[in-house]
């Protein structure tokens, strides 16, 4: 939505192409978000996520419509997210095809029941166990918007799995505060 007093031509796009490249130049964090319950259980590599508030906490995951594991996630309404971290690269790879069943997916790894009933990655870096609060369209995606009920941090993994520039790179972790080094249940 713009301001009144700016006009906007809506019909005017940048090249799709274009788009995709100036995209692959931000970096991102790898993570695996998956769902289960009554719609089945269902996972993908998502690098579009990003924090919204602390208060209450919620972040915020996008999810193409026409991905096969969409509609599991909008059904089942929770969501665990894995963040990814050095080591999980090949998890990130199975976890990103399109061509895996989601037997062959959950296979990779292993994996714990979160206390939402979502999947989570035993070994992430952090775990956040999520019920999805709200869904918005935008494009070719929706947005949903993740209430977070539980999160694990990890002191085991040294450094944060991201893409950038079409691969994988690792980012390493500031020391956890001592205060934090519990499980935390929101």
């Amino acid at each position: 939505m713009q301001p009144d007093d700016i006009v906007v031509d809506e019909q005017t796009f940048v090249p799709a192409e274009l788009f995709r490249e100036a995209m692959s130049r931000l970096g991102a964090p790898v993570t695996v978000v998956a769902t289960d319950g009554p719609a089945g259980r269902q996972g993908l590599t998502v690098s579009a996520i990003t924090s919204v508030s602390d208060t209450p906490p919620t972040v915020l995951v996008c999810l193409n419509r026409s991905n096969r594991s969409h509609e599991a996630f909008r059904r089942n309404g929770v969501v665990g997210i894995s963040i990814l971290g050095r080591g999980h690269d090949d998890v990130a790879g199975v976890f990103a095809s399109s061509r895996r069943t989601p037997e062959e997916k959950f296979a990779s790894g292993v994996w714990r029941v979160g206390k939402t009933g979502a999947p989570l990655l035993d070994d992430a870096a952090v775990t956040l166990d999520c019920v999805i609060e709200d869904i918005r369209t935008s494009g070719t995606h929706d947005v949903l918007f993740c209430a977070v009920r539980d999160i694990v941090i990890s002191d085991a993994v040294a450094a944060g799995l991201a893409w950038c520039g079409r691969t994988f790179h690792h980012l390493p972790f500031a020391p956890l505060a001592a205060s934090l080094k519990v499980e935390n249940t929101v």
